[in-house]
């Protein structure tokens, strides 16, 4: 699994030009395909300038930041389109519907987050592609905006002013690479999630979502009820959206190690320095061979693996509460829960669309030991102070386990059982509605 972020690849191998060739017919990665419309054919194999030109065009034109989401939101529907989709049909939107009000029910018994009321969404993969778009931005951009800060520093001013316009066509070209890396990976993603919050992280704005046709494909071979697996992944879901409502400060957290991830970005300026020489403006192919050899890649450095520790940990404590709430919930009402609980886990830990996102988002893999690991702790959590004891640890994140914790949950409860967690919850709440009535505007009485 590669540990290069999005734009980012490590140089050809004989299993990578297999897995970009599969037909023998030629590379079909996304930088081939932005620059492959420079030698495309038209019906007898020559060249269609109007079509190339109108290609390059929207390519080098993009200004709305380091990500050109025009091109990363056609590149991951063509993804979707080739894979095969179709709308959802009026019964598979009962389904859902159904599943999750009885998920909601369930969950009141299972966790003191009330439900946040947001409707459900029953979303084919095209429909999931076009619902998480602005959620991806806040996720990718900081890493984007880093990597082409670090790139326009990276050359010597007075290489820069030699290469003159080419440094612009980089630019432009890396904002265009990243587009299509990233609508490519959402457009397979699409094709693989379940529902809005596989990634960890929840995507659709507040409500929880199911793909029905992803649903099925899930549970092909399980032989569990199709009833059972759409309730079981409308309750993970639930799960998903409440745990974030009710701790305002957790997706903060998390795109804020993700942008101190890329605050420590480095870019070796000695290799671009060299490939940059051997660059003809000229020939388009030679800009290619040396973006896909190695022009961009870099290594994780010592501040980077840090910040993907954090990550990896927020995610998994994210993950194992949801797992430890699902099974409550479920316990004793659906006896297929811990198949499918471990159906779940298996996709973690061969790979699923969180893992393979994060590795090629951030460098992170999640580690299936982490998981089990955080839903033991939160387990524990319930056993030492009940639902309302495990819920409240994420009333701010200084009361989270540390990673430590997770190994070894009864240390965590020695240590802070002279900490009333309840009691830090209340002040917690009240340093919030002090701070709202700060924001309030004087009344007449203070003014006089």
């Amino acid at each position: 699994m590669s540990d290069l972020p999005f734009g980012f690849r490590p140089e050809d191998d004989d299993e990578n030009k297999k897995a970009n060739d599969p037909g023998g017919t030629g590379p079909t990665d996304p930088l081939s395909g932005l620059f492959g419309m420079m030698g495309a054919g038209g019906p007898q194999g020559n060249p269609d300038l109007g079509q190339m030109l109108q290609q390059i065009g929207k390519m080098l034109s993009w200004s709305g930041g380091p990500v050109n989401w025009d091109l990363a939101n056609s590149a991951a529907r063509d993804v979707v389109a080739a894979g095969g989709d179709r709308s959802v049909s009026q019964s598979e939107r009962r389904e859902v519907d159904d599943a999750f009000r009885l998920a909601e029910t369930w969950l009141d018994d299972a966790t003191t987050f009330p439900a946040t009321g947001g409707s459900p969404r029953t979303w084919s993969r095209a429909e999931w592609v076009e619902g998480t778009q602005a959620a991806w931005r806040g996720l990718v951009e900081p890493v984007a905006a880093r990597v082409a800060e670090a790139m326009g520093k990276s050359l010597p001013p007075e290489m820069a002013q030699a290469a003159g316009p080419l440094v612009g066509m980089l630019q432009q070209v890396g904002v265009s690479m990243w587009g299509a890396q990233v609508g490519q990976s959402i457009g397979t993603l699409a094709g693989e999630v379940c529902g809005a919050s596989d990634i960890g992280v929840p995507l659709a704005e507040g409500h929880p979502a199911l793909l029905p046709a992803n649903v099925r494909a899930f549970g092909e071979g399980l032989g569990v009820d199709a009833r059972d697996v759409t309730l079981y992944l409308a309750l993970r879901e639930a799960a998903y959206v409440r745990l974030y409502a009710h701790a305002p400060w957790l997706r903060s957290h998390i795109v804020s190690l993700i942008e101190e991830y890329s605050r420590h970005v480095s870019v070796d300026t000695e290799a671009i320095e060299s490939k940059m020489r051997d660059i003809d403006p000229a020939n388009p192919e030679a800009l290619q061979e040396a973006l896909q050899g190695g022009l961009f890649d870099m290594d994780n450095t010592p501040e980077q693996k840090a910040a993907l520790d954090r990550l990896e940990l927020a995610l998994a404590q994210v993950e194992g509460w949801v797992d430890e709430v699902v099974t409550q919930a479920t316990e004793a009402r659906l006896p297929s829960a811990s198949a499918l609980r471990e159906s779940v886990r298996r996709r973690r830990a061969a790979g699923g669309p969180a893992e393979q996102t994060f590795a090629t988002l951030v460098g992170l893999q999640l580690r299936p030991r982490r998981l089990r690991e955080a839903a033991s702790f939160w387990a524990a959590a319930r056993e030492k102070r009940g639902p309302a004891g495990r819920d409240a640890l994420w009333a701010h994140p200084d009361l989270m386990p540390s990673s430590e914790d997770l190994t070894d949950p009864e240390a965590f409860f020695t240590r802070d059982d002279a900490i009333d967690v309840s009691d830090l919850e209340r002040a917690f709440d009240a340093r919030a509605e002090s701070d709202e009535k700060d924001d309030e505007p004087p009344s007449e009485d203070d003014q006089r």
